[in-house]
């Protein structure tokens, strides 16, 4: 594997000194818990106003789920190809799974380098289009026993014969830890590639804008900073402990979902250069500093990971929460949010919008520990409807 561009972490001190600093901090800036329940707020007066577009409909589930593929292992992340191939990430086992129209799993690619451990492995992936001579090619964000890096593998084949050449570095010395590694990966819809990073257990990378933790990067698909970037870096947001969610709404607005510490977990509307807090605040804190999240929730609802976007409605799903929520409408920032499935199919790692009225989502239950749902991964259907 070719090293590509490498990045700096800028950390200065020891993680654990760091925690202890920030909790002093943490306990003052954060917003009370309610007992139960999302907390949905107006968007913080700094918030840009959305271009006017003609609305989507409000989607809500309908149904009940179905089972399109079983047997994964720690699936971390759903890639849709536009000529109806899918894959899937192993976390654990570093590979990379094709999910045939029969729900039998056929392995594509197993990543070298891959290091798992923690909540590092194999994770997020991401898709870009061919472009005159240049293949289509697989993005995918994957730790190794030093970082958490982004590599390139030209995509061949046909879907049920779906091939992956040889990975190339495009960006290496993002923050690895044992924890908050982020790791979402998309294409946005400037054609730029967008990642999440996570603090890495320390929190005083968030807010430094020479370090890679705790952010979100916004590149071109050589893993150089892209045009517009607000620090002419690579960073485009920062003050994020551990993003995992990502997507964009029908007016171009960006979203993200994270991972708070021990009060609140939160879905943030993403704009260029904002600081979104962490560690000093978590959750919704009033403060003309940091930017405020549009939704939070208690963590033991939530632990939010992959989002999707279907019309107008933004769908989280949660991991300790186990469920899936629907945040509405995403264009103007939602004013309601409904649970769905709650415990009914453990923990949800990611979800994306499915090829008709329908969303697509994995569950994340392998924990090695024998617990009623270990080994019970699947990739799962749910239908939506429209609601207003």
């Amino acid at each position: 594997m070719r090293t590509g561009r490498t990045g700096r972490t800028g950390s200065r001190r020891g993680g654990a000194v760091a925690v202890a600093t920030s909790g002093a901090v943490l306990l003052a800036g954060c917003t009370p818990a309610p007992e139960s329940g999302p907390v949905v707020n107006a968007p913080s007066a700094s918030a840009t106003t959305p271009p006017a577009v003609s609305a989507p409909p409000v989607v809500r589930p309908v149904g009940e789920p179905e089972t399109l593929a079983s047997g994964l292992d720690a699936p971390w992340s759903i890639l849709r190809l536009p000529d109806g191939g899918v894959l899937v990430t192993e976390r654990d086992a570093g590979r990379i799974v094709e999910v045939l129209p029969d729900g039998d799993l056929r392995e594509v690619a197993v990543l070298p380098d891959v290091v798992a451990g923690g909540e590092g492995g194999l994770l997020g992936l991401a898709h870009l289009p061919g472009d005159g001579d240049d293949a289509a090619s697989v993005f995918a964000y994957l730790s190794t026993g030093d970082d958490n890096r982004i590599v390139r593998m030209p995509l061949t084949g046909e879907p049920g014969e779906l091939g992956l050449g040889e990975p190339e570095v495009v960006l290496d010395g993002i923050p690895r830890g044992s924890r908050h590694n982020g790791g979402r990966l998309a294409i946005g819809p400037d054609g730029y590639l967008y990642a999440t990073t996570g603090d890495a257990g320390s929190v005083d990378l968030a807010r430094d804008r020479e370090s890679l933790g705790g952010k979100i990067l916004r590149m071109t698909p050589e893993g150089e900073a892209a045009p517009g970037n607000p620090f002419g870096t690579l960073v485009w947001s920062l003050g994020h402990r551990n993003p995992q969610g990502l997507a964009w709404d029908a007016a171009g607005g960006m979203w993200a979902a994270e991972f708070g510490q021990n009060t609140w977990d939160e879905l943030n509307r993403i704009e260029p250069g904002e600081d979104y807090g962490w560690a000093v605040v978590e959750g919704r804190a009033g403060d003309d500093r940091f930017r405020d999240p549009a939704v939070q929730w208690p963590t033991a609802e939530a632990s939010p990971s992959g989002i999707a976007i279907v019309g107008d409605t933004i769908v989280l799903a949660a991991l300790r929460g186990e469920r899936l929520w629907f945040a509405s409408p995403a264009t103007t920032a939602p004013t309601e949010a409904d649970a769905a499935f709650v415990g009914e199919l453990g923990r949800l790692r990611d979800v994306v919008p499915g090829p008709g009225d329908d969303v697509w989502a994995l569950t994340n239950n392998t924990d090695g520990r024998g617990t009623p749902r270990d080994g019970d991964d699947r990739l799962v259907r749910i239908g939506v409807e429209d609601v207003g």
